[in-house]
């Protein structure tokens, strides 16, 4: 084994320990295609592809499907308009600008629903390809980064009261790990709410993979149905129906995250500085626009109702 084709390896071993997180994963497989370090032999979209639906998958033994249910059906209003309001106006938007179909879309799925996993589970659905789907990660998770620190910041400016708050951070807030983060950094309550409302959003990944499914038949009959998300329904109802193996389910489930790690390393390692400067910045920008969207019409919502 060449020095290159190790020193790889040994990044994406590293990827499932606790100490690397998503965001870093990725900007390690970046670096690594930018300097040449990623195998040629290796099939890596074969591989990350595998790895997302497994990783999806074990995702939903980590969901309580009745506490979600009970949650999604107190903010249902807010819940569907903020999912399928954002991803309308995501596609008007990128059609008028110019921005490439599949990749609008996934940043439009990420901004909608959860982030990273919304992406890796509708990516497969549209025939994305690994390129677009790390662009369409790395918006996120730049947006994520910033989103930590900025929404305490805004909500104390605001005065706003924990549920409020952690409402509000379920909505705005891409990924799950950002938005506890930033919950838990304004109080117990935000944390509770913002943790139990972002997992009942989990839920809508099953629908919107379906239907994207359906709108990128690309002139085709046949339908590129993600059959992983069967099973990720599968594993949501086995966790709360049988639940006294909460145990096992949890261990499943932290595996499920630290390999969503991993497969956010080999998505990383499929883009290079070279194809981020031929996307240009279109893709960053309408990602911002999307989550300052988001963001100012969620909070209206919840403030002035």
């Amino acid at each position: 084994m060449n020095s290159k084709k190790f020193l790889f390896f040994i990044a994406a071993a590293m990827c499932l320990t606790p100490w690397v997180s998503s965001p870093t994963a990725l900007v390690i497989g970046f670096v690594l295609s930018s300097l040449g370090f990623v195998p040629q032999d290796l099939p890596v979209s074969k591989i990350t592809k595998k790895l997302l639906a497994y990783s999806i998958v074990g995702l939903g033994f980590g969901i309580h499907f009745q506490e979600a249910l009970a949650v999604t059906g107190e903010g249902i209003g807010l819940i569907v308009v903020s999912i399928f309001g954002t991803l309308i106006i995501g596609t008007l938007v990128a059609k008028q600008i110019g921005l490439n179909r599949e990749g609008a879309y996934l940043i439009s799925a990420g901004t909608s629903i959860c982030g990273g996993s919304a992406i890796a589970a509708v990516s497969p659905a549209i025939r994305a390809s690994d390129e677009q789907t790390g662009l369409a990660l790395a918006v996120v998770f730049v947006l994520n980064s910033v989103a930590l620190f900025v929404f305490p910041l805004i909500g104390h400016a605001l005065n706003l009261d924990q549920h409020t708050f952690g409402t509000w951070a379920a909505i705005a807030i891409h990924d799950t790990s950002s938005v506890v983060g930033a919950a838990s950094a304004y109080g117990e309550e935000a944390l509770k709410t913002a943790t139990t409302l972002k997992l009942a959003r989990a839920l809508w990944i099953v629908p919107v993979a379906f239907i994207s499914a359906m709108l990128f038949k690309n002139g085709s009959n046949k339908i590129n149905i993600p059959f992983f998300i069967l099973f990720y329904c599968a594993a949501i109802l086995i966790s709360d129906y049988l639940p006294q193996f909460e145990v096992i389910y949890g261990g499943i489930f932290a595996i499920a995250k630290q390999t969503l790690v991993v497969c956010l390393f080999l998505i990383g390692s499929s883009i290079s500085l070279e194809k981020l400067k031929a996307a240009g910045a279109k893709p960053l920008l309408f990602g911002v626009f999307l989550w300052v969207m988001v963001s100012s019409l969620s909070l209206a919502w919840l403030t002035l109702a």
